[in-house]
């Protein structure tokens, strides 16, 4: 294995940023709303593939993670209303960090 290799298997966490710029209020609804509803529709998948394979699993935390993203979803669509009234562009600054889970 070429060392490159090595260093890149040894690397734990990385960082990606995601979003990153300056953005009219609708603009900011259309990224920011597209990404919570794109992580609310993966855990009802989630939550659907499980309970297609056992109709008595327990999917609590998954129902929970999807209230907890439409509470921000909410936060998130409210302060950019006020921005909206105030005819103030947003700064979005999404960084994601991926890291190995021990």
């Amino acid at each position: 294995m070429e060392t490159k290799e090595k260093t890149q298997l040894a690397k734990t966490t990385q960082k990606i940023q995601l979003v990153k710029g300056e953005f009219t209020a609708s603009e900011a609804t259309h990224v920011l709303m597209g990404l919570i509803d794109e992580k609310i529709n993966f855990h009802k998948i989630q939550r659907l593939q499980i309970w297609e394979g056992n109709h008595g699993s327990k999917t609590a935390h998954l129902d929970v993670r999807i209230q907890e993203l439409e509470m921000e979803k909410k936060k998130a669509q409210e302060f950019i209303n006020i921005s909206r009234g105030l005819g103030q562009k947003l700064s979005i600054n999404g960084v994601l960090e991926i890291s190995v889970a021990i």
